[in-house]
C-alpha cells in the first residue's frame, strides 16, 4: 500500500547512481545503501545494507546500454522506477515471427516482484497495456518546455521543434505548443535494423 512519502528508499543499481542522487536530493532523501556488484563468474551480485520493511521502495535503474546487464540489475533489485525502458522499441510485429519483447519485459519485471511500475516518456503508449499491475507514464514536456521557456524560447521565431520520426510528432507537437513554436518532422526510413 502506498503511504505517500511517509517512509520513501531510494536505491540505484550502476546504470546511473547520479540520477538516483539527484532525486533523492529534491525530495529530502538519503539514497539508500546497497551494493550492487558482480560475482567472479559475471552473476549481479546485490546486497541492500538496510531494512526497507513497510517502506515505499523505488529503484533507480534506467535499462540503457549494456541493456542485459542494466535490465538484470533492476530485476533482481527492483520494485519500481524505469526512466528507460529497455526493449521498448520492440513493442509490435513488423513481421512474422518478430517477437514482441516489450511485452515480455514487462512481465519479467511484474515476475520480479514490482507491484507499481512508474515509468517517464515511453516510447509508445501501448506498453502501458502490457503491464498487468498498475502503471504511470509521467511526461516529460511539461518540465522540459517550463525550463526553455526560462531560457527565452517562448515565442522565439528562431525556433523549431523537431520530431526525429512520425512515432515522435504527437510529443513534439505537444512540445512545441507551449514554445508556441511550429514543428517539423523527419521523415526516418530504415532499410534494416540499426540503420537509417
Amino acid at each position: 500500500m502506498i503511504t505517500h512519502g511517509k517512509n520513501i528508499k531510494i536505491f540505484s543499481g550502476n546504470s546511473h547512481p547520479q540520477l538516483a542522487l539527484d532525486i533523492a536530493n529534491i525530495l529530502g532523501v538519503s539514497v539508500g545503501g546497497a551494493k550492487v556488484g558482480t560475482f567472479s563468474d559475471g552473476e549481479i551480485s546485490v546486497d541492500i545494507n538496510e531494512t526497507v520493511r513497510g517502506a515505499d521502495v523505488f529503484v533507480v535503474q534506467p535499462t540503457n546500454a549494456p541493456v542485459n546487464d542494466n535490465l538484470m540489475e533492476l530485476l533482481i533489485m527492483m520494485d519500481a522506477v524505469i526512466p528507460y525502458y529497455g526493449y521498448a522499441r520492440q513493442d509490435r510485429k513488423a513481421k512474422a515471427r518478430d517477437p514482441i519483447t516489450a511485452k515480455l519485459v514487462a512481465d519479467l519485471i511484474t515476475a520480479a516482484g514490482a507491484d507499481r511500475v512508474l515509468t517517464m516518456d515511453l516510447h509508445a503508449a501501448q506498453i502501458q497495456g502490457y503491464f498487468n499491475i498498475p502503471l504511470d507514464n509521467l511526461m516529460g514536456v511539461p518540465l522540459l518546455a517550463r525550463y526553455f521557456i526560462n531560457k527565452g524560447f517562448l515565442d522565439n521565431e528562431d525556433v523549431v521543434v523537431v520530431s526525429p520520426d512520425l512515432g515522435s510528432v504527437t510529443r513534439a507537437r505537444k512540445f512545441a505548443d507551449k514554445l508556441h513554436a511550429p514543428i517539423a518532422i523527419i521523415d526516418k526510413r530504415r532499410p534494416r535494423a540499426n540503420v537509417c
